[in-house]
């Protein structure tokens, strides 16, 4: 059954031609207990991301979408605790791991393990309509016999955003997968990130508090939800490094590591990462209203065409030789030029 952090887009959902006898699950979802009765087409379009009506009213037609173990159409309304399925003849393109010699960026290696620094753009596994170029895909073809973890991806311990750059480190042994993945979910492992985010953080630094969990409108998004009804803990600690009026450098501790969590919980707080599309920090969110600066601004998010995140440092300890090992990255160029040109328009202002 598929997570419901792991969607991936509706591009299977076409007419697969003459049906098979074995059918392989592709997405499942549960419809929460507030779900108000919703045509199954509909409900789909609100979990998976780039679904069109066409898609999954054609998927249903082939009679590949189940409801409580039921072939239905796609008028059919989905009630609360309904069970939604969606089944091909075919495996899920992402289990279909296609070896790519893409080259990586290797900081260390053992006979159990390496880290890996992944650079922007670069999808961790595939999913979300990337099928290839990613980071698995040059797993399997650099490294054989890697071992699945529980969602059987080879090597994954833990993952970072398409759009984020910075550490991972993969297991190369069932051994350390095993002791690794258990210092992830005992909060263990040691992981700081380097973000610009908008606005004057006024404190010097801070913790954010809150549940993450599916957005309920948006489900591509993520949302915090304090009183804790929806999601999982998550817990960040931010200590601000340099202040640039408009927006602000800071650094960022993880004591969890839930989907999107330091890109969620600094829009929280009102300081949404700089040029983070999904979250509307692609939009000048502090500033002036003059042309110059918008000009600047537009400047910056071309020097950076992302979200300003990079996971910089990571720790953990050794699973064969517990020694704590410690690893650290440079920030991207990318990122480098865009805080220069904010060090350098705060110049400009205290001069002016």
């Amino acid at each position: 059954m598929r997570d419901i952090d792991e969607i991936e887009d509706l591009d299977d959902l076409e007419p697969d031609g003459e049906g098979s006898p074995s059918l392989y699950e592709h997405y499942s979802f549960t419809a929460g207990k507030g779900q108000e009765p919703l045509r199954v087409d509909k409900f789909l379009m609100n979990f998976v991301e780039n679904a069109t009506r066409n898609k999954v009213q054609q998927a249903a037609k082939q009679g590949n979408i189940f409801v409580n173990g039921e072939p239905v159409k796609s008028n059919h309304r989905v009630k609360a605790n309904d069970e939604v399925k969606v089944l091909f003849p075919h495996p899920p393109h992402e289990d279909l791991l296609v070896p790519e010699n893409i080259p990586l960026n290797i900081v260390y290696e053992d006979d159990s393990l390496l880290v890996v620094n992944k650079p922007a753009g670069m999808v961790v596994h595939p999913g979300h309509g990337n099928y290839s170029g990613t980071l698995i895909n040059a797993l399997v073809y650099h490294f054989e016999n890697l071992p699945n973890n529980s969602s059987n991806r080879p090597g994954l311990v833990h993952r970072i955003d398409k759009d984020t750059s910075g550490l991972l480190v993969v297991a190369k042994t069932e051994e350390a997968m095993l002791h690794l993945t258990q210092q992830f979910f005992n909060k263990t492992t040691q992981r700081e990130y380097i973000a610009l985010v908008w606005g004057n953080i006024e404190e010097d630094e801070g913790t954010v508090c809150g549940h993450i969990g599916r957005h309920l409108k948006d489900r591509l998004q993520m949302d915090v939800f304090p009183d804790g009804s929806h999601g999982k803990e998550a817990v960040t600690h931010y200590k601000v490094l340099e202040r640039f009026g408009y927006v602000t450098l800071i650094s960022c501790k993880l004591e969890t590591g839930r989907t999107h969590q330091i890109r969620v919980h600094l829009k929280h707080i009102g300081h949404t990462l700089f040029n983070d599309e999904r979250y509307g920090g692609d939009k000048i969110l502090k500033g002036t209203t003059f042309a110059k600066y918008k000009q600047f601004v537009e400047n910056c998010f071309a020097v950076l065409p992302r979200q300003a995140l990079h996971a910089k440092t990571l720790g953990f300890e050794h699973p064969i030789t517990h020694k704590y090992l410690s690893f650290d990255s440079e920030l991207p160029n990318d990122m480098q030029q865009c805080i220069e040109k904010w060090r350098n328009y705060k110049k400009s202002m205290v001069s002016d």
